[in-house]
């Protein structure tokens, strides 16, 4: 069976430096009809699981660590039996959501995550948090971004453990770098392709230093 990418929305709040505003939150599942990996246990864990189904739950990937992010996967992995993964630099992020708990895994810069015959491959593109991570699919010619790069420009900047020089460093270095062609699924609105964004990203490239 072809693995293909499944898209699913969860609402709820994001909550940092003593703010709170309502969001939506894209979660992406990457599978076939017999196993699956979810990007971004948003929210939900009762709406993900169902989109799950039946099928293996490989991992339960995090892109980063702000709780719209990651509030639904402890429950998540309660239930299917999954591990969570998240890159190590995003710890402190997560004891502010889930104090006395830890994820399961690390995912480290270059590593691997194999799902119904495709490989996703772990990008580290800090500067919107420490440990961000985009997931790379070359072979569904795609590229999750979580909240590193979306449509019309990067990911925000403006609160704790976010820096703009290195958000800039990231997407020039690490996202630039893939085929124009490549999908870029975004952890909140519309998909974009890097080709798209390229010309834009010039300019915030030249504002980054």
């Amino acid at each position: 069976m072809t693995a293909r990418v499944e898209h699913l929305v969860t609402s709820g709040t994001f909550a940092l430096d003593g703010g709170v505003w309502d969001v939506d939150n894209n979660v992406w599942l990457v599978g076939d009809d017999r196993e699956v990996v979810v990007i971004d246990a948003a929210h939900d864990a009762a709406a993900i699981e169902k989109a799950v189904g039946g099928r293996r739950l490989v991992a339960i990937v995090c892109t980063h660590a702000h709780n719209d992010h990651i509030g639904a996967a402890p429950a998540l992995a309660a239930a299917t039996g999954a591990p969570v993964l998240l890159h190590p630099a995003e710890r402190e992020l997560w004891d502010r959501t889930h104090p006395g708990t830890a994820p399961d895994g690390e995912l480290v810069d270059g590593g691997t995550l194999s799902v119904a015959g495709v490989e996703l491959t772990m990008l580290h593109t800090p500067g919107h948090s420490p440990g961000g991570v985009c997931l790379y699919a070359p072979e569904l010619g795609t590229v999750f971004t979580g909240d590193t790069l979306f449509q019309g420009g990067p990911g925000a900047t403006g609160r704790s453990f976010s820096d703009f020089p290195t958000i800039i460093d990231s997407i020039r270095d690490r996202l630039l770098t893939l085929p124009p062609g490549t999908v870029v699924r975004t952890g909140h609105g519309d998909p974009t392709t890097i080709g798209t964004e390229a010309p834009a990203l010039a300019d915030w490239i030249a504002r980054g230093h």
